[in-house]
């Protein structure tokens, strides 16, 4: 379904009035009930409804989550996300969800006054983009591009719209298009912020590492600060460079005094310590986040997730559950539906295979909006649903982009698909860079394992565990009966 450019409400912007902008601007996004409501709705219509009446209800469901407002958003590994990406170019002082509220509305009234701001609709469009990646809502991409359409029809070409394109684009996971946008701005700006950071997490989502790392410096001389220094931190990551990334977070956290860039590093940092098996600490930096911005929804599932490690499953699952209530996005609900299904209790499987389907609903969602789901349904697919369709989606992931997490992913779908010959290079491609992901140590061990590279393997499942004992409620516990059987 193709997003639409509501061309009946903004058909002429040197004519518009402030009637001109009520059917994009004058109420507020949908609430957190709406949206979970309508995700389980269309969850319950997958189960029920032949493909072709499931098509119109998705188009019926994004129009009724979009009727009347005007909102989005992106993510970053979870990220949400999304998968692999770095936070948005937006000023993380907006991260703060009361703020960016507060400035979504004041905008919103600001342009019914005054319909011919260019600048405002640019940045309204950019507000959007990042309300949606905070708050998981991929039924406002329409919305945000139609703000930003707005801009550039009135403006042609200015850089804040093109910016937005950039990271509306990411968060649509069109990262050739978002890296077109960023290169178009930087060649009118050459320290644009936004531009800078876009671009890096473009080329980090186009797997082009050494280019990224290059981009990265050359952001970090023209236009240093909190945006870019989180993504210098993760370029480094993604080469196994944890020393660098942490450095680099803890000056990017001591310089930090918005509530928002507070929430934002401090979770990068607890992201960070917690996949290198530091729970304790990657706790304190939650508590830090969540200090700032309570309602930052990566500290708490990153709070949840760190518990779980730990073995505090009861918490772990409360605080997953209240999280999924108003935001069920594909990460935190395949990670409640693992937690369910570890403890096990009467109605477990019944409550893990609901938060699966969940995913599914969400994945329609965000297709009906203009989202390439591709990853997301062949990571939680291959583990939890149809694998056929997670190797079909992994191999399209892979066809658009080379990065570790697609590399990953299409050694997973091979591999459940029992295709380990063909999985092996995949997965071992996933770990040259010498990215310390323990999720990707385990899949490869199983792979190897399954090609009868036991020694091989037995390392691999052996640097999972040692790394991050608790990276998954079921993979850690897979890993650890592999790790026997091959000893």
């Amino acid at each position: 379904m193709s997003p639409r450019t509501n061309e009946s409400a903004t058909s002429d912007a040197e004519e518009a009035t402030p009637d001109d902008t009520s059917t994009v601007g004058a109420t507020e996004a949908p609430g957190g009930e709406e949206r979970v409501a309508a995700v389980r709705r269309l969850s319950a219509s997958q189960r029920s409804w032949r493909a072709a009446q499931l098509a119109a209800c998705v188009a019926s469901l994004a129009v009724a989550l979009t009727a009347g407002s005007i909102a989005l958003g992106a993510a970053r590994d979870g990220g949400a996300s999304t998968v692999a990406a770095a936070p948005s170019g937006l000023s993380p002082q907006l991260l703060a969800g009361g703020d960016l509220d507060a400035s979504i509305t004041a905008l919103q009234a600001h342009l019914r006054a005054q319909p011919k701001d260019f600048g405002g609709w640019a940045t309204l469009g950019l507000a959007y983009v990042e309300q949606a990646r905070t708050k998981g809502d991929p039924s406002r991409y329409p919305q945000a591009q139609q703000a930003l359409d707005r801009s550039l029809k009135l403006r042609p070409d200015n850089e804040s719209a093109l910016a937005g394109r950039a990271a509306l684009a990411a968060a649509r996971h069109d990262f050739t298009g978002a890296l077109k946008y960023a290169d178009q701005v930087l060649e009118e700006n050459p320290y644009s912020e936004r531009a800078l950071c876009s671009r890096i997490d473009a080329l980090v989502e186009l797997g082009r590492y050494d280019e990224a790392s290059k981009a990265a410096d050359v952001a970090d001389s023209r236009h240093p600060g909190v945006p870019v220094f989180t993504r210098y931190a993760y370029v480094h990551e993604l080469r196994g460079d944890v020393t660098t990334a942490r450095r680099v977070l803890r000056q990017a956290l001591g310089t930090a005094t918005t509530r928002g860039d507070i929430a934002y590093v401090a979770t990068a940092l607890g992201q960070l310590d917690w996949s290198q098996g530091e729970y304790d600490t990657a706790l304190q930096y939650y508590a830090r986040a969540l200090g700032a911005d309570d309602t930052y929804l990566p500290a708490l599932e990153g709070r949840a997730r760190a518990q779980a490690a730990q073995g505090d499953r009861a918490a772990a699952i409360r605080g997953m559950e209240q999280l999924v209530t108003r935001y069920p996005l594909p990460q935190p609900l395949v990670e409640l539906g693992e937690l369910y299904d570890a403890r096990g209790k009467a109605g477990d499987a019944r409550k893990a295979r609901e938060q699966y389907s969940l995913v599914d609903a969400w994945v329609s969602l965000a297709r009906a909006n203009g989202v390439n789901a591709d990853l997301d349904t062949a990571l939680a697919a291959a583990d939890h649903g149809d694998h056929e369709a997670a190797l079909k989606a992994a191999r399209a992931e892979w066809a658009r982009r080379h990065t570790v997490h697609t590399a990953d992913a299409l050694a997973w779908a091979l591999h459940v698909n029992g295709r380990d010959a063909e999985a092996l290079p995949y997965a071992r491609e996933a770990t040259a860079t010498g990215y310390r992901n323990a999720s990707f140590l385990y899949h490869r061990g199983m792979i190897e394992r399954a090609t009868g590279h036991r020694k091989e393997a037995r390392a691999a499942l052996k640097s999972a565990l040692d790394l991050n004992p608790g990276f998954s409620p079921l993979g850690a516990r897979e890993a650890r009966k592999a790790s026997e059987a091959v000893k």
